[in-house]
């Protein structure tokens, strides 16, 4: 080997461990899965003084940013409810795990487009946006307050938004749960073949159930004569119970029965041997001496519990009804 050979190979030689040395170490995982904590976090982005309530998330989206749907009587300074968006999205660390979470009420031209398409002059309530596998199309329903017999739940259904900036028709009534008292807060099964709301149809409010027959279509199904539903008996009580949200075999509602922590609690129910079990109180971490309202069950495949969102016009709020997360383990 010549000496300039060999001077050039023993220089290559010394700057070698200077690299190796500066060789970043892999991040450390301590978490496989993620956690939602279990303290209650008001979603400061999305609350204000009047009252902010009803939210709903997208049935089947697993993603950390959520674009959220829900009432609130803002825009007119505490007069009726219309509906409004925002958006949630949240962090964990695999390494540390810190969990961070923000909300906003950020810019979407396409949910002010489904939004404004359901506001009239009276109240809207419990949105419930979902997709329906069979014909592509999204759909999204609420509780919209008439002239006639109170609060109806109507729907419309529209392309997927990523595709384009579809057009949105106008809602229409969802004749099969509309009834000369207050029908409300809708929820469907995941394969859109059971329905569960509330009504006060009986005198107070109940938790009903409709299941699809065969050969129907969604919107044939909604837009079918008013049926008689069936009452969850398991579930109801001789108080107010309402705002049932289903998610696979749990469903949580809010409820006045007797036992509870202050007006409206919030419980859950698991759907065990063909029927649903007794309610369970989800206790002090979540329900409060005040209301706690339309909670609304999350999943995410990246953690290993549900989260939940919930309103409450609890004390330490901006004022009226505000929003809350929480994360929650379910048996």
């Amino acid at each position: 080997m010549t000496s300039s050979r060999l001077l050039f190979f023993l220089a290559v030689l010394s700057i070698v461990p200077f690299f190796t040395g500066c060789r970043e170490e892999p991040l450390k995982i301590n978490y496989e899965l993620g956690i939602f904590p279990d303290s209650v976090i008001a979603l400061e982005g999305l609350n204000t003084e009047h009252d902010d309530y009803n939210m709903d998330i997208e049935a089947g989206r697993i993603d950390a940013r959520l674009p959220v749907v829900f009432s609130s009587n803002r825009q007119s300074a505490g007069g009726e409810f219309d509906l409004t968006h925002g958006l949630i999205w949240y962090s964990f660390g695999q390494t540390t795990g810190s969990f961070q979470l923000e909300s906003e009420m950020a810019a979407d031209v396409f949910l002010d487009r489904l939004t404004s398409a359901f506001n009239t002059g009276g109240n809207e309530f419990g949105p419930l946006r979902f997709f329906n596998g069979r014909n592509g199309l999204e759909y999204m329903a609420a509780a919209s307050e008439t002239d006639e017999h109170g609060l109806d739940i109507v729907f419309t259904s529209y392309i997927p938004a990523f595709t384009n900036l579809p057009a949105v028709e106008p809602p229409v009534g969802a004749t099969l749960f509309n009834s000369q008292s207050d029908d409300a807060y809708l929820s469907l099964g995941t394969t859109l073949d059971t329905a569960w709301f509330c009504s006060d149809r009986g005198g107070d409010f109940d938790i009903y159930m409709l299941t699809r027959p065969a050969g129907l279509s969604l919107g044939e199904w909604l837009m079918s004569p008013a049926a008689t539903p069936a009452l969850v008996d398991s579930i109801n009580s001789t108080w107010d119970d309402k705002c049932p949200f289903v998610r696979g075999r749990y469903m949580v509602f809010a409820s006045e029965m007797q036992g509870g922590m202050g007006g409206f609690d919030l419980y859950y129910s698991v759907f065990r041997n063909g029927k649903w079990s007794s309610p369970v109180n989800m206790g002090p971490g979540i329900n409060s001496a005040a209301n706690e309202y339309r909670p609304v069950l999350g999943i995410d495949l990246k953690f290993e519990n549900f989260f939940l969102i919930f309103s409450s016009d609890r004390s330490g709020g901006k004022g009226g009804y505000d929003l809350y997360f929480t994360g929650i383990s379910l048996p």
